[in-house]
């Protein structure tokens, strides 16, 4: 099926986090006619984040909810679209790419791919069970369920210790457990985490299944060195053990590392002429909100490139 006029673009940009953000803003600014695609809320995974502190120009920080929307209203001053929708395929067409989305088809010469990741779980018996009871992966959003109660944190890097730190300000004690012998955060988050009394630590372990009747009870925890079992009392498990990529609808079509991340040059194209990609979904991001602005600023410039020399 061709898409109907109004759903031909110039460049089509996927995904709403910091990255597809700034793509927006450098298209749009380009007098591009430009398309961003999201599939939830625009800041993407940062709006998850009570507060940023290390994206530049605010000294005093800013919550992730504000940034995504102050990234959100910049870009579209200058007309970039926003269409909210969930992307469920792509096809190369001679000279455009046609998106195929829950909301039809659209079109553009030049296609930006910013969408980020999902969160990964655990894959224990009671997880699945336990969603919305107990499990959660979003401790900004559910930490006020939690209050006055004992609950785990599941991780060991900055997500997951960001996420503990809130939990602390709910929660009567928090159980941070990883499965190495040292965390993975950065040095300021691992000091904070370590001053607060409410938090303490399971190391060299990871979580077995996770047990209750309507609601979570416990958790088993099993020592990876020793192989030793125990049951650990929390009503509540928020797993941040890290992210997949959302890519499964590029298979066969894009080059992806093992885990799906999308493989680019330091330009952000693909390997597939108009086609570029940026920010988490990218190989080798380091996964920072301004890296991603960066990768989609430069997916931008060379997305224009890329029009104008056809």
């Amino acid at each position: 099926m061709t898409p109907d006029e109004d759903n031909v673009y110039e460049v089509i940009i996927i995904g709403g986090g910091p990255a597809g953000l700034t793509a927006g803003l450098y298209t749009s600014r380009a007098r591009l006619r430009s398309l961003l695609m999201e599939k939830a809320l625009v800041g993407g995974q940062i709006v998850n984040a009570e507060q940023v502190e290390n994206f530049p120009g605010f000294p005093d920080g800013v919550s992730g909810s504000e940034l995504g929307e102050l990234l959100h209203r910049q870009a579209t001053r200058f007309g970039l679209e926003t269409l909210y929708t969930e992307v469920c395929g792509l096809e190369l067409q001679e000279d455009r790419k046609l998106v195929r989305t829950a909301e039809g088809d659209f079109t553009a010469r030049a296609l930006i791919i910013a969408g980020g990741s999902s969160r990964q779980e655990l894959g224990v018996s009671g997880e699945k069970e336990f969603i919305g009871k107990g499990v959660s992966y979003c401790a900004t959003c559910d930490a006020a369920f939690f209050r006055e109660q004992p609950v785990a944190v599941v991780g060991g890097g900055d997500a997951a210790i960001t996420e503990a730190l809130h939990l602390a300000k709910f929660a009567s004690g928090v159980t941070v457990i990883h499965r190495r012998d040292q965390l993975r955060a950065s040095r300021i988050l691992q000091e904070r985490a370590f001053a607060e009394p409410l938090i303490d630590f399971r190391w060299d372990s990871v979580i077995e299944r996770i047990e209750g009747k309507d609601f979570v009870e416990g958790a088993v925890v099993r020592n990876v060195k020793t192989g030793a079992q125990s049951m650990l009392g929390v009503t509540g498990v928020f797993v941040s053990i890290g992210f997949r990529p959302d890519t499964d609808y590029l298979k066969g079509i894009l080059p992806l590392d093992d885990i799906g991340h999308i493989i680019t040059n330091e330009k952000m194209e693909t390997g597939i002429s108009g086609i570029l990609a940026a920010g988490d979904i990218r190989h080798n991001s380091a996964r920072q909100a301004i890296t991603a602005a960066g990768d989609g600023a430069t997916a931008a410039i060379y997305a224009e490139k890329y029009l104008t020399e056809q």
